[in-house]
């Protein structure tokens, strides 16, 4: 039985894994239409319309307490509007590439914040060094786009890298504290509160996001994201973190680029960088460490 279950979290893993590679093909389509804060708002306002009646129907309440809000509050802002915030950002300064690598160090930083706000996410050298080995194939694979030109690109990567301590801290502050919330109301409620900040940079910067180009490949972008990227694969995402640890989780962000670019390659034919044979294989083999049981320590 316990083989079965590991087998199924394994199979949610790579299922959810290849969820959120495909929303890197939908955000690339999208903001070239439609500025960046008002189509991640937008994206959220679809999903928060989607799981509301979802909710409502199952007899799922929204949190009551204060001490939820006050959890989902932090988290939310963290994963759903810093996050996307910077990272939305970032984008428009420096390579796809780039900003792939720099997500790439979100399960290092899980790790940092899992072990001092949880103190059990420790992991041996052989699986430190795994780490090492995924990050390395990322930048394998774009090691062509590893260039930084100007302050716009310099503050673009730190951006970048902001995205991901923000995304690192709120799964590891989930893992200890929200864990007795189900996956549907954590992923509904953080995105309630982590649209006010998106909203409110997107009216302040962006406009009325009705007078968008909302073009017709820019919307079925935007509801790919809302559906798959924000509905589905969240809840996964927390599906997977009541069963494994925060860190191992955050291990999809080295996956992620690889996928995306086999994706960019199949349905948007764009060629495949030179290095992802060899930097595919380093990444696969540090999943599989990373994802490997230990017997000695607790999950991570």
């Amino acid at each position: 039985m316990a083989a079965d279950s590991a087998r199924l979290v394994l199979v949610v893993w790579w299922l959810t894994c290849l969820l959120w590679s495909s929303v890197w093909l939908a955000i690339k389509v999208g903001v070239g239409d439609v500025p960046p804060a008002t189509f991640a708002s937008v994206r959220l306002v679809i999903a928060v319309t989607v799981l509301l009646p979802i909710m409502a129907v199952r007899g799922v309440p929204l949190p009551r307490t204060r001490r939820d809000w006050q959890l989902v509050g932090a988290t939310g802002v963290l994963l759903l509007g810093l996050n996307y915030a910077f990272l939305y950002w970032g984008a428009q300064y420096v390579t796809s590439g780039l900003s792939a690598v720099l997500q790439a160090v979100t399960p290092a930083f899980g790790l940092l914040f899992g072990r001092v706000l949880r103190g059990d996410e420790r992991f041996t050298a052989w699986q430190l060094a795994g780490l090492l080995v995924g990050v390395a194939g990322v930048a394998v694979i774009f090691a062509d786009q590893l260039h930084v030109t100007g302050g716009a690109a310099l503050w673009g990567c730190l951006a970048v890298t902001a995205s991901a301590v923000c995304v690192a801290l709120g799964y590891v502050i989930v893992k200890r504290h929200g864990t007795h919330l189900s996956p549907i109301q954590l992923t509904t409620s953080q995105m309630m509160v982590g649209l006010v900040p998106l909203l409110a940079l997107a009216l302040t910067f962006e406009g009325n996001p009705l007078a968008a180009r909302w073009t017709p490949r820019a919307i079925a972008a935007l509801l790919y994201l809302a559906l798959a990227g924000s509905v589905t694969a969240f809840w996964l995402n927390y599906w997977l973190l009541k069963r494994i640890g925060a860190t191992r989780v955050l291990v999809m962000s080295l996956v992620e680029p690889l996928i995306a670019v086999v994706l960019g390659a199949v349905v948007l034919h764009e060629a495949l960088p030179p290095g992802t044979l060899l930097g595919g294989a380093g990444i696969l083999a540090s999943t599989w460490i990373l994802l490997a049981p230990r017997a000695s320590a607790p999950a991570a």
